[in-house]
């Protein structure tokens, strides 16, 4: 049956369902390339709107499609209401720009975008009419390929991919795209074809390694051990050292239906060294590396034109730590300058936000800040790494305030390494002082428009993390937390929210589990878990079953603590980041002892540029050179 046909099946079915835009094809800047004998598809494991707005998803298509012989397309996993419907007339998930069903494409890209995704991952696979198990799927069916920020701890999600791709996709996706094509094309079986795959750096295969004892592991290095002996023992991520020199405009997709993050985005910094000891991204995605003023005020005012958008977010983990934001906030609002169009920047860094970046944003329709303290004290904003104080916050307030904001969010973390009553307590007296500063600053008439609320996230354990070892507070104990908070704060016109503690508990569980914990989320799904991450659909009791029939014990995953040091079950896969360095941080945070952010200092010995033969364009001051290990130890020469 062609592409044609399956659209003519499920063409009738957009009558019944909701937002039936989520599924039609033709978006403004969508593509079909024709003439491609070799196909890939990117899915991104939740609806349309949720995906869509994924950065990967637009930089992975546009790499493979760039690639001559390649085709690239996208699909996002429908709804509920759509998905029960394809099921019951036994109908395929198909991509969007063709309608093709998944399961005919070469190669399938799944991202891994957070850990409440799992089931959801398995629903795309049952989906798609593959087998669940990446061991009983066919020589005829795609090769299938997980990657992003979960794919740092692949192991709760080992036997359901054939390989994952661990670090930056730029050049590593169509990499491995293409050698596949070549392997099938010299009639390579699967099981040869992931073989030579192994030997990719970035590449991991979960089927060539055997899990060992936990004494074997500590003293080996690694949980898993690798059954031929030309399989890599540790996978290092991959680094796209191109990103600085690459175009800020990367073409995309204008939707028809209204979608998350609605606006032009353009990345224009890549990694963050400030070194927030709970945050894995500040790790795995080291070194810091920046696109010019030049090709940031290009690549937006070229997007824009190609969009039509009146919104433009300039993305990073931290974008006030560009070293010429504020030439490139001056120059775009120059060019912008009465067209309506609004310049943003996600996240405002409390040290970063005074009065000129304030200024220099002044123009824009202003709708609220976000700041992050994270915690209440700063003893624990220490422990943490910071590296923020209450005057940064108060300075920020009062630039931001004066410069005509009303709305202002300060988002916490519950349940941290260290943390006590005062800390929780802490939370509300900062946030009240907050609001106080903010309303002083407004002129007298304007004070009751002053609107503050704090969100209350609960700290997750991540891998690759300084925290790494530490467990999460149970569930109990978070509700116990967040009443605390909500008691202290006094003023009715602070609103506190947070996240569920039950959710929260599933993601400690996938972030910390080994091998073990792939059963779990395979009976949770087949007991109807699916879309966790929406408040409706969780499931807590699937969950809880699952791991009860199966004799899983959840909470000692989720909340037991290590000696820091101890072999954890990712210790096979390196961001670049020593573990030496990870242990180090743990200690300093228990002697309550600031790291500070190497792109102002010396080099911190993370070994990430060492490691990774990359560099950090913001270093400043001394940086290591090549071969020095006096201040730390790469990882694989300790293993020998």
């Amino acid at each position: 049956m062609n592409s044609q046909s399956h659209w003519t099946q499920l063409a009738p079915l957009l009558r019944d369902v909701e937002r039936p835009s989520r599924y039609i094809n033709h978006e403004w800047g969508a593509s079909l390339k024709p003439g491609a004998d070799f196909s890939f598809c990117m899915v991104y494991p939740d609806t349309y709107e949720i995906g869509q707005a994924n950065q990967a998803v637009r930089i992975l298509t546009n790499a493979v499609n760039a690639v001559p012989g390649l085709r690239a397309e996208r699909a996002f996993l429908p709804a509920v209401d759509m998905i029960d419907q394809l099921r019951e007339r036994k109908l395929p998930f198909c991509s969007l720009e063709s309608c093709t069903p998944l399961r005919e494409f070469d190669v399938l890209g799944i991202t891994m975008p957070h850990e409440l995704a799992a089931t959801n991952i398995l629903e795309v696979l049952d989906l798609a009419g593959l087998a669940l198990h990446a061991k009983d799927r066919s020589e005829e069916d795609p090769i299938v390929v997980g990657g992003g920020p979960c794919a740092y701890n692949p192991e709760p999600y080992w036997p359901f991919f054939d390989l994952f791709s661990i670090g930056e996709g730029e050049e590593l996706t169509p990499e491995l795209v293409l050698r596949i094509k070549e392997l099938r094309g010299e009639g390579a079986s699967r099981r040869q074809i992931l073989r030579e795959l192994s030997h990719i750096p970035g590449v991991y295969v979960p089927s060539l390694y055997k899990p060992v004892d936990e004494m074997t592991a500590q003293v080996s290095g690694s949980w898993l051990e690798p059954l031929e002996e030309d399989v890599p023992r540790r996978i290092k991520k991959r680094v796209f050292n191109g990103f600085s020199a690459s175009s800020a405009w990367e073409p995309c997709v204008v939707p028809y239906t209204e979608v998350v993050h609605d606006r032009l985005n353009v990345e224009i910094l890549r990694g963050c060294a400030r070194g927030c000891r709970f945050c894995q991204a500040g790790m795995m995605y080291r070194p810091i590396r920046e696109r010019s003023a030049d090709n940031i005020v290009e690549g937006v005012l070229e997007g824009l034109r190609a969009t039509g958008y009146d919104e433009v977010s300039l993305t990073s983990l931290s974008s006030t730590d560009h070293s010429q934001i504020a030439e490139i906030l001056t120059r775009l609002n120059s060019a912008l300058e009465g067209t309506g169009i609004r310049v943003s920047i996600p996240s405002q860094r409390l040290d970063s936000f005074g009065v000129e970046m304030a200024e220099l944003v002044a123009g824009q329709k202003k709708g609220g800040l976000t700041f992050a303290p994270e915690a209440g004290t700063q003893r624990l904003r220490d422990i943490i790494n910071k590296n923020v104080t209450e005057e940064n916050l108060f300075s920020a307030i009062d630039a931001a305030f004066s410069a005509g904001w009303r709305r202002c969010k300060l988002y916490f973390m519950v349940g941290l390494p260290e943390e006590t009553d005062e800390d929780l307590k802490g939370i509300a007296s900062l946030t009240q002082r907050a609001f106080d500063r903010a309303r002083s600053v407004v002129p007298p008439e304007q004070r009751n428009k002053v609107q503050m609320s704090i969100s209350c996230a609960v700290f997750v354990p991540k891998a690759q993390t300084p925290f790494q070892w530490d467990g999460q507070i149970s569930p109990a104990e978070v509700q116990r937390k967040i009443d605390l908070v909500r008691r202290s704060i006094k003023y009715r016109g602070i609103t506190v929210n947070w996240h569920d503690p039950k959710t929260s508990f599933v993601e400690a569980v996938m972030s910390r589990g080994g091998r073990e914990v792939a059963p779990w989320v395979e009976r949770a799904w087949r007991k109807g878990a699916r879309f966790d991450a929406w408040t409706e659909y969780f499931n807590e009791e699937a969950w809880r079953n699952a791991a009860e029939e199966l004799g899983l014990d959840i909470e000692d995953i989720a909340q037991r603590s290590f000696e820091p040091g101890y072999v954890m079950p990712w210790n096979h896969i390196s961001t670049g980041v020593s573990t030496r360095y990870l242990v180090m941080e743990r200690y300093r945070a228990e002697m309550g002892q600031t790291t500070p952010d190497c792109t102002f200092t010396a080099c911190t010995a993370c070994g990430a540029c060492k490691s990774l033969d990359s560099q950090n364009d913001l270093a400043q001051g001394r940086v290591l050179p090549k071969g020095d290990t006096s201040l730390f130890v790469d990882d694989e020469e300790a293993d020998s």
